[in-house]
C-alpha cells in the first residue's frame, strides 16, 4: 500500500454522517436559471439520442424529455458543426417557450468546447480525452515530466475556462473510469484515485483562475469502482481545501430494463443514502424519457428521509483503525456456517411463508424446475439457495441444491429436523433449549442488539444473523448493527432481509439501494426480498411477486459484483453518435447471448463509448463506421470493420474460441 493509499485511509469521512441522513453542503452552481447545488432540490437529467445536426429532431425529443422530468439536457457536440447547431437548437426551444438548460457534451475537441461555451448554459468535459489521447500504453513518468503535462494541459484548458468565466457557463469535469488518459493509468493505476486526480488535475487550474462554477462527476459502469470514486472525491476535495462543488451522479451503460435499473439503483442510491449528489441521471438502453422517471424515483426517497428517520446509535470512527475503508473494497470477514459466510458467494432466500398449499409447481417461480419423468429437480442460475417456508412445511422433498427454513416453532414439531433449518426471533433463542446442531438463523433488529447477545454471538459457531428494520433510513440502520458487530469482533454470517409495499418499480430501487449499499462495502452474507408487506390475496399474483423478487436479489449480488449469476450487459444509452440503433442491438445480443453465466459483453455505439467505457468488459461490441462493427477482447481489437449483419456470429465464434460458450439448456418438465 502506498503513503497515498495510507492518508486516505487516516481520513475516512466522506460523508456528514454514517447514521443520520444530512444533504452533503455544496456551493451554488448557477446553470440557465435551474441552479444546483445543496440549497436547491436534487436535479434530474438525461441526454438525446438524436444526431445533433437534425435540429427539429433534437427540438422534439427534449420536449418529451422535459416533460418527462428533466431539468437539464445533455447534447453531444463531436465537432466545431454541431457545437455550432446547438444554438439553432436553442433558439428553437426558446421560440417554443421551453428554457430548460442545455449541456454541450465533449469529447476530444476543445475548439467544440470553446464555441458551445458560448451558447448554451453548460458544457461537459471528460478529462481523460480533452487534453490527452489513449492509446493504452504505459509510459514512465518522472516529477519534472509529469509537470510538463500539467503545463501542456493548463495551455490547452486555460481558453475553455476564460470562455465559461466571460459567458456566465456553467462547466462539468466528468471523469469516466474507462476513459483515464495512459498519462494518468500510468501514473496512478486504474483506480479510484486515478479518477479522482484525474478531475482535480482541471479543477486546480479552474480554481487558480477564480472560476467556481462547476460540477463534478465520477461515473463507471463498475458499482463499487463508482462509489468509491465520488467517496473518494468528496474527501480529497476537503483534504486540499478545494470548495465543495455539487456532484452529479451516474452509473455509465448500466444497460437495459431491470437490470439497469438495479445497476443504477445500486450506485446511486449508495451514495444518496450517505446525503451525497445534487443532479442525477439514469443512463438507459432506452429511450431518453424514460430516464428521468426512474431518476426522480430514487430522488424522491429522500425529500422527507431526515423528518421520517428514526435516530440511530452514531457510528463513532476510529482513523487510525477503521472498521471498513469505504475507498477499496474488502468483504467483512466472517466464519463458515454450512454454506454461508467464508469464502462463500452470498446466499438468496426465497419468501414463501405467504403462500398456503405449496405445489411442486410452484417452485419454478424461484428457478426450481421438477421434471417429473426423470423424477428430479433441476435448478437453473438464479434458483434460490433456500427456501423460507414460515410456519407451513413444504410437503414434498425440494431440490438437493436448496435447503428449507421454518419457524423455530415449526420446526420444532417436524420428524426431520437434520435436513430443515430453524429461524428463531433473537430473544427467544437465548432461552431456546433446543436448537440445530450446525445452523440456526437469529433475526434482529437494530431495537434488539442487547448485551446478552453479544457473548452469545462471540461463543455459538452456528448462528447466522438474519437483520431487518423497520427505520425509514434502512440502509443505515442496517450499516449500525453490522459496525456493532465489528467493533465487538463477532464473526457470523448475516443475512440482508427487506420487505416491501411499494409497486414493482419503487421495491426495485429500493431494494437495489438498502441492500446493494451494504454490499458494495463487503457487508452481507445473504439477501432475503420478504412478502410479509405484499398484502397479496391469489396464489397466482403471489407467486408473480416471489419470481419477480428472487430475481431482483440475484439482480443486487451481480450489479454489487458480489455474485455473478448471468450475462452482463454493459451497454451504453446511446447519444447523437452512436452508430446503430443500440436498443435493437442490444436486444439481439441478449437474445443469442444471455444464458452466458458471468460473462461481461460491452456494446458501445461508437469508439468514443469504446474499449474505455466498457474497461471490465470481457468482450466488446463497438461501432465503428455506419454498418462497420469492431470486435474486442478485453481492451484489445481482434476484428475490425465486420459487416454489422455478421457481427454477433463473429461475436460468438470469439467467445467460443476461448472456450466460454455453451448451447443454450432448456428444462422440459
Amino acid at each position: 500500500m502506498t503513503s497515498q493509499q495510507n492518508s486516505i485511509i487516516l481520513n475516512p469521512s466522506y460523508c456528514e454522517s454514517l447514521t443520520e441522513y444530512k444533504r452533503r453542503k455544496t456551493i451554488t452552481v448557477n446553470i440557465g436559471d435551474v441552479p444546483m447545488g445543496s440549497d436547491y432540490p436534487i436535479r434530474v437529467q438525461s441526454m438525446t439520442t438524436i444526431d445533433t445536426m437534425d435540429t427539429m429532431g433534437s427540438v422534439e425529443q427534449t420536449i418529451r424529455m422535459i416533460e418527462s422530468g428533466c431539468e437539464y439536457v445533455r447534447i453531444t457536440a463531436p465537432s466545431i458543426k454541431e457545437a455550432e447547431n446547438l444554438g439553432n437548437i436553442r433558439r428553437e426551444l426558446r421560440l417554443r417557450g421551453y428554457t430548460v438548460p442545455l449541456v454541450a457534451d465533449i469529447h476530444f475537441t476543445p475548439n467544440a468546447a470553446e464555441l458551445a461555451a458560448r451558447l448554451v448554459e453548460k458544457v461537459r468535459i471528460n478529462p481523460g480525452n480533452y487534453a490527452d489521447k489513449k492509446r493504452f500504453e504505459t509510459i514512465e513518468y518522472t516529477d519534472v515530466t509529469y509537470q510538463a503535462e500539467l503545463e501542456r494541459i493548463r495551455e490547452k484548458f486555460i481558453p475553455l475556462v476564460k470562455i465559461c468565466k466571460e459567458y456566465g457557463t456553467a462547466m462539468r469535469i466528468g471523469t469516466n473510469h474507462g476513459s483515464l488518459s495512459d498519462r494518468i493509468l500510468s501514473r496512478y493505476g486504474d483506480t479510484p484515485l486515478g479518477m479522482v486526480e484525474s478531475a482535480l488535475e482541471f479543477l486546480r487550474i479552474c480554481e487558480d483562475m477564480n472560476y467556481y462554477n462547476i460540477v463534478i462527476s465520477m461515473k463507471a459502469s463498475n458499482t463499487q469502482v463508482m462509489v468509491q470514486a465520488y467517496r473518494l472525491l468528496v474527501q480529497k476535495l476537503a483534504q486540499e481545501g478545494l470548495k465543495p462543488y455539487p456532484l452529479h451522479l451516474g452509473v455509465t451503460e448500466a444497460g437495459e430494463a431491470e437490470d439497469g435499473r438495479i445497476k443504477s439503483a445500486v450506485g446511486i442510491g449508495t451514495l444518496l443514502e450517505d446525503g451525497l449528489g445534487d443532479t442525477v441521471r439514469v443512463s438507459l438502453t432506452e429511450a431518453p424519457e424514460l430516464e428521468a422517471p426512474v431518476a426522480q424515483a430514487l430522488i424522491d426517497r429522500y425529500t422527507h428521509r431526515a423528518e421520517t428517520a428514526k435516530p440511530i446509535k452514531p457510528i463513532t470512527i476510529d482513523p487510525t483503525e477503521p472498521l471498513i475503508n469505504p475507498y477499496q473494497y474488502f468483504r467483512r470477514h466472517s466464519h463458515e456456517v454450512v454454506n454461508f459466510g467464508g469464502q462463500n458467494v452470498p446466499r438468496v432466500i426465497a419468501d414463501f411463508s405467504q403462500v398456503s398449499d405449496v405445489q411442486m409447481d410452484n417452485l419454478k417461480s424461484i428457478g426450481h424446475f421438477y421434471l417429473p419423468l426423470l423424477d428430479k429437480w433441476k435448478m437453473n442460475d438464479l434458483g434460490a439457495d433456500y427456501i423460507y417456508a414460515g410456519r407451513q412445511p413444504i410437503p414434498f422433498m425440494i431440490a438437493n441444491g436448496s435447503r428449507q427454513i421454518l419457524d423455530a416453532t415449526t420446526w420444532q414439531t417436524i420428524e426431520d429436523k437434520q435436513n430443515t433449518y430453524p429461524l428463531f426471533n433473537g430473544l427467544d433463542y437465548l432461552q431456546a433449549t433446543e436448537k440445530h446442531p450446525e445452523l440456526n438463523f437469529v433475526t434482529m433488529t437494530y431495537k434488539e442488539w442487547q448485551p446478552e447477545f453479544i457473548q452469545l454471538l462471540k461463543t455459538d459457531t452456528t448462528v447466522v444473523l438474519w437483520i431487518k428494520t423497520e427505520n425509514a433510513h434502512a440502509m443505515a440502520a442496517l450499516r449500525r448493527l453490522f459496525f456493532f458487530l465489528l467493533e465487538e469482533k463477532i464473526t457470523c454470517p448475516v443475512i440482508i432481509r427487506r420487505d416491501y409495499q411499494e409497486n414493482e418499480e419503487n421495491t426495485l430501487l429500493y431494494a437495489s439501494t438498502d441492500a446493494g449499499g451494504l454490499l458494495i462495502d463487503g457487508l452481507g452474507d445473504g439477501i432475503l426480498l420478504g412478502t410479509e408487506k405484499t398484502h397479496l390475496t391469489s396464489k397466482e399474483d403471489l407467486l408473480k411477486k416471489l419470481s419477480f423478487l428472487n430475481q431482483t436479489a440475484f439482480g443486487i449480488l451481480q450489479a454489487a459484483r458480489t455474485r455473478m449469476s448471468k450475462t452482463e450487459y454493459i451497454s451504453c444509452p446511446s447519444c447523437g453518435r452512436t452508430l446503430f440503433d443500440l436498443q435493437d442491438v442490444t436486444a439481439m445480443i441478449r437474445k443469442r447471448t444471455d444464458h452466458l453465466k458471468g460473462i461481461k459483453i460491452g456494446i458501445m455505439g461508437c469508439i468514443v463509448n469504446g474499449p474505455g467505457e466498457m474497461a471490465d468488459a470481457d468482450y466488446g461490441y463497438v461501432g465503428s463506421g455506419v454498418g462497420k462493427i469492431t470486435l474486442y477482447r478485453g481492451q484489445n481489437v481482434v476484428k475490425k470493420n465486420v459487416p454489422s449483419d455478421k457481427a454477433l456470429d463473429e461475436l460468438i465464434e470469439l467467445i467460443r474460441e476461448d472456450g466460454r460458450w455453451n448451447e443454450v439448456e432448456t428444462i422440459e418438465a
